[in-house]
Formats: structure tokens, sequence, C-alpha cells
């Protein structure tokens, strides 16, 4: 009873890798993580992982230039745009007008401000200077600070500007005549951003470190909070006296759970010298980088609302209405917002790779693009139509598509389809099928595409009233691998006589010698590091390495074939073992080859199954022990002279030793010096001791551990 309950047992387990294997593997996108890895064309990603249309945007007509660097409103509804590269600045009118506004000596204009009269100033770069633009064409140097980089501006309830200055770090003010001071000055090298509080305060954001300075009306300077990261890049201030900032770069030695919370010091009158630091390069065409967004109390306490190792902040507002944060990063250009300062989700993502400034102007964004340079207006209302592109599936080998379905809201006056396109290159290119009609039955249907080892979705998404959106939740599809041999990476034969013991944990068993069939992969666990390897007579020892790229458990058998026949004679059938060990005595001595077959019977049904086989390379059997010839000994007196020759058929004789009793075993050399050949010739004399023995015993072991004794009286 006992044997029969092992069989169904066994035969269970071997039902259920079956079924396991040859079940259709599924591919679903569902949540935020996996929708993200996709791109999206006028569609957003809710915190809850939803897909929807994204807010409705309209591209505006810009200049031609290769970078838009900062955007202002006049209170007539004028915008002045400042560029990277050309030093240019830009009126774009209410009615769609652009016209070239002011041309700087510098190339770069990083920031504009206007005054309560409504007349421009601009900070540029490299060569930090402020001017003053009071119309057209008509500006001159408002104040030169004899820096590098002017990053900021913004004007104070007196009507005083601040400049935030690098590479020296620090902050002037500067009156309506032009006459600036210095009142701060950072250990770092640049001061990037500011802000003032409802107290008067000036908060500040530094490069080189990261630093949140406060810097008090009487010119007290105090650490806010202290960034893990390089820079500071942006920070807005909320009615509540919160800040919220946006710190990117390569993170410090500091560890970044010990900054979240750095409290406020006491105010004190210090005076701040410079550190050298290395200067931040302002490149806005750099690849990915680390960044994070933060939340400051008033009382110090710190809390990081979103991090990301890849995508960096550039800008970001507070919409106060909405109770909500947006933001936007680099390189995907992707508009993000955080509500509940733990909810985010993707609003728009652009076809350019920097959301580089965010405006909110009235009830619109308006948004500054690079790479390349854009402007476009996001509005509150919906898109009308939109798409979302999945990553590539890479099935890891030529596949067949099943069925594709998905989980979806479609209000009236709203639809989702779905397409397919397939290929087998890692990048859609023009060796891709072209897209398969749309799919429109959610509960499912059969993909179109064909057979291929990669497959990409788009997902499109139309709505007639701007008000609502259909909702995608999940989609999914099966497919099925074609299957693929086996691959036989490696057949390695181990010296003659070679073993390996099984692990500790079992008996001293030759591994690969018995053993029923088990579980299959439960025997790949063990390592040959773990095994005891030692010498047992007869034994040749085979280890091989096998894959299958659809994962399938594989079974092995090894057959073997002396030189000079034809026919294989299996050995082992149906081992999940990559050893084989045997016992050569049963078989005659000759040159041999072995033959591993991998199949994937187990995980295929049958017809399906496919083999690989390898051919090791030839060894010897040799379990003949070698002969003593032509053996001749001579006595006179004390001394005998022997000589004879030593033979074997397939192995080289490695040891030859004499006895004459009482004495000990002595080895003795061949005439050549030394023991490479199947024949060796030996001639030497022994020196007798009293009362030695008349008999001498030579003892010849070949390579291959074969020993053969010859005695002879003298």
């Amino acid at each position: 009873m006992r044997r029969i309950m092992v069989s169904i047992i066994s035969g269970v387990v071997f039902f259920q890798l079956f079924l396991y294997a040859v079940t259709a593997k599924k591919w679903e996108i569902r949540g935020k993580e996996e929708f993200l890895k996709g791109e999206f064309k006028g569609t957003s990603l809710s915190f809850e992982g939803v897909l929807s249309l994204s807010p409705k945007e309209d591209k505006l007509e810009g200049p031609a230039e290769e970078f838009f660097l900062s955007l202002v409103f006049s209170p007539e509804g004028d915008a002045f745009l400042g560029t990277g590269h050309s030093g240019k600045i830009y009126r774009l009118r209410k009615d769609g007008k652009i016209e070239l506004y002011f041309q700087a000596q510098e190339m770069d204009v990083y920031c504009l401000a206007l005054d309560k009269g409504g007349v421009l100033y601009a900070g540029t770069s490299p060569g930090g200077k402020i001017y003053k633009i009071v119309s057209k064409e008509k500006g001159d140097v408002f104040f030169n600070p004899e820096e590098k980089y002017i990053w900021d501006l913004i004007f104070t309830d007196t009507g005083e500007l601040l400049a935030a200055v690098g590479e020296s770090g620090g902050i002037y003010r500067i009156n309506e005549q032009g006459e600036g001071s210095l009142i701060f000055k950072a250990e770092e090298n640049h001061i990037l951003c500011m802000k003032i509080d409802r107290a008067g305060n000036i908060i500040a954001g530094s490069g080189g470190k990261g630093v949140l300075y406060r810097i008090s009306k009487t010119g007290t300077q105090s650490v806010i909070f202290e960034s893990p990261y390089e820079e500071i890049k942006s920070l807005i201030l909320d009615e509540s006296g919160n800040v919220f900032l946006a710190s990117s770069g390569s993170t410090s030695k500091l560890e970044e759970e010990k900054s979240l919370a750095v409290q406020s010091a006491p105010e004190t009158e210090t005076t701040i010298t410079v550190t050298p630091e290395a200067i931040p390069t302002e490149d806005i065409s750099s690849s990915k980088q680390p960044s994070a967004i933060y939340k400051v109390f008033p009382d110090g306490i710190s809390r990081r609302l979103w991090s990301s190792e890849d995508e960096l902040v550039y800008t970001f507002f507070l919409d106060e209405e909405e109770k909500r944060l947006i933001f936007g990063t680099g390189p995907k250009g992707r508009i993000y917002s955080i509500e509940r300062e733990e909810e985010i989700s993707l609003l728009v993502e652009k076809n350019c790779e920097q959301i580089y400034q965010l405006i909110p102007f009235q009830t619109r964004i308006y948004v500054l693009g690079n790479n390349p340079s854009s402007l476009s207006i996001i509005y509150p209302e919906k898109r009308f139509d939109g798409e979302y592109l999945s990553e590539v599936l890479d099935s890891k080998s030529i596949s067949s598509w099943g069925r594709i379905f998905w989980d979806a809201e479609a209000p009236s006056g709203a639809t989702i389809q779905v397409q397919t396109r397939s290929g087998n290159s890692h990048l859609p290119n023009q060796t891709w099928s072209p897209w398969s009609p749309p799919y429109q039955k959610s509960s499912g249907e059969q993909v179109l595409s064909p057979k291929a080892r990669y497959l990409q979705l788009k997902v499109m998404l139309k709505t007639t009233s701007g008000k609502s959106s259909p909702l995608l939740h999940k989609i999914s599809l099966f497919y099925l691998q074609e299957n693929l041999p086996p691959a036989i990476t490696k057949v390695e034969l181990l010296a003659p006589n070679e073993v390996y013991l099984k692990p500790p944990e079992e008996d001293e068993i030759i591994w690969g010698a018995e053993g029923e069939l088990r579980e299959a992969g439960k025997e790949r666990d063990r390592s040959y590091l773990m095994a005891k390897r030692v010498k047992r007579k007869g034994f040749q020892t085979l280890i091989w390495e096998a894959s299958d790229e659809n994962g399938d458990n594989l079974l092995y058998s090894v057959s073997i074939r002396k030189e000079g026949e034809e026919r294989w004679r299996v050995l082992k059938e149906r081992t999940i073992d990559s050893i084989y060990a045997f016992d050569t005595q049963s078989l005659p001595d000759g040159i041999y080859f072995l033959k591993v077959q991998a199949s994937d019977a187990l995980s295929n049904p049958a017809g399906r199954e496919l083999k690989t086989e390898k051919i090791s390379r030839p060894f010897i059997i040799d379990n003949s022990p070698p002969v003593v010839k032509n053996f001749q000994a001579l006595k006179e007196g004390s001394k005998l002279t022997l000589s004879f020759s030593a033979e074997d058929t397939f192995s080289n004789i490695e040891e030859v030793k004499y006895l004459i009793r009482p004495g000990d075993w002595r080895v003795v050399f061949p005439e050549d010096g030394i023991n490479d050949s199947l024949q060796e010739n030996f001639k030497f004399s022994i020196n007798l001791v009293p009362n030695s023995d008349n008999l001498i015993t030579v003892r010849v072991k070949d390579a291959y551990q074969n020993v053969s004794v010859y005695r002879q009286e003298f």
C-alpha cells in the first residue's frame, strides 16, 4: 500500500509540473509602476494607476531658439520669454504676435521679473548682469554684481530688487537707482532660487550642498534644512509658512534619513565665508539625475513627498485652489501632480525631454519645454482623444499570442480601443508588423499580430465631452512560447576513478550512480563545491551543464559508444541530475565516447518535446593491469642486478616499486628517467644487506591505477 501511495504522489507532482510548463503565460499592465514604463500621448495616469485622457493642451508658436529659459506675464496679458544661447528676450503678445523685445550681450536669460510699474528686468549669464528694459529695444545694464551667474530675481514689497547669484554664492539687494549691496554670502558657490515669506524673510536655496536658508530683515541667517542632494533648484511657500523645495544632483555622504529632520537653529548674527565648491552647470540637456521634492514645516521638520533616481525636477508651483503641487521633470518631459502629500499622478507627457518651467496664469498653465524647445498651454478641461504606448513585451522566444482583454470604464460618448504589433527586434522598426485592427471588446479578443518574440500595445482613448474620460484600470494578454530545444553548454569528464560523494546530509553514495526519478529541479540546487571529490577504482564520472530558454524542466539520458562501433548503448535514462558516474569494469578496455541527451519532455505534451545531444571527448577505459616481461635477476656476491620491461595496452606506466624483505618498498625509475609511455625498460643494481630474502617482488601501476605484481627468486 505504501508503494502505491508513493507512486500516486509522484504522479501528482509530475502532473503539476507538466501543467505549469505548458500553461500560457500572462502579461498584464496594472498599477502605476507598470503603466509608467510606457509612453503617454495625451493621456494621464492617476495615483491609483488608472489611465485616462490628459488635460487639453495647445501648442503656441514660439521663436526659433535652441532653449527657452524664463517666462513672465505683464498685467496686460503679454508674456516675455527669455532664451538660451542667443541672449534674446521676446514679447509674446496676447494677440499671438511674436516680436524680439531685447538683445542681451550674454548668452542665457535665466530669470525675468516685472516691477510694480510693469518694467522688465532680466538676469543674464554667464557674465552676470541685470538689465532694466523700459520698452522694446531700450534697455541698459541696471546692476553688475561682477558675478558669473544671475539665477533668480524677485521684488520686495518696498520695490527693491533681490538677485540670487553664483559663483560666489550670495544675494544682492538693489534699490531703484541700481545701487546694490551683498546682504548674504553662503558657504556654497551658488544661490539658485529664493522667495519672500509673509514676515519679509528671504528663503533661499543653494547649489553645491543643497542648503535651505532663512535671512531675516535684520540680516540674521539660519539653516532651515540641509538636503542630501547637491542643489535646491526651486522652492515655493504656502499660506501656512511651509516650504516646498525641489532638490537634485548626486546625493551627499550624509544619510538621507538623518537629513530629513533638521531643526531650525536659533537665528544669530554670523559671518559666513565662501568655501570653494564645484560649479553646478545649468545643463538642460543633461541625462538622468536623481532628485526629490520635500516639504519643510515651519518648525524645521521635513518630509519627502516624491523622489526618483532617473527623473530630474526642474520646476513646480502650488495650485492652492485645487490643493495640489504640480511639477515638471526630465528626461521624459513629464508633468506630475501631488495631492494630499502622497497621491502622485501623471498629468501630461510631452514630446520634449525637459519640462523647464511651469507658469500658472489665470486658469491656465504655461509650459516651457526643451530638447526640443516648445511653448504650450494646459487647460482645466480634458482632451478629446489620446494614446498610451506600452513598453515592449519580451516573451524571450518566438511566441503565439492568445486573447487580449481589459478592465475599463467608458461613460456615455467615451470609447477605448486597443491595437497590437509584433516583431523580432527589441526596438520597433520597419521590420515589425503593422498595427492590428482595433480590438473593441474588453471581455476579450484574439490577438491578430503574427507570431514573434516581441509585442507592443497601443491604447486609444476617445470622448465627445471635455468633462469626462474613459478609464482604463488594467490590460492583459496571454501568450505561449514556441518550444525551443534545450542547450547543452558543457560536457566534462573527470579523471579516471574520480567521483563526487553526495553532500554531507546524505550517506556516502556515489553521486549520479543511483537514485530514482525525483521531483524535477530539486537536485539542481546542489553545488559540486559542497560535494567531496574522492577516488573510487573503476569509476568514470561525467558532468554537464544545460539550459532551456523556455524555462522547461529537463530530463537527461547518457549513452556510450566504443570507438569503431556505430551503436550507442544507453547507460542511464530519465535522470534530472547533471552528473552521472558508472563502473567501467563491466566494459572491455578501449577508447569510448559518452553522449548526453537533454529533453524537455517533462514540460511539453507528447509530440512537442525537443531534444539536444552533445558528445564527450574520447576517453579510455583501462581495467587491465600492466605486465612485466623479460625479467632477469643476476646475483654476484651481495650485488643483485635486475632488468625487465613493464607494458600496458592503453595507459602509460605510472609507478614501479620493488620489495626485498626485510626492507621496505622502493621506487625505481626507468632507463630514460621518466614514466611516460606504454612500455618502459628498467635496469638497476641493488646492494643486498645481510640476511636478505632471496625473493624479489615488483609492483607495477599504470595511470588508471591498475596494479600487477611479479615475483621471482634469485
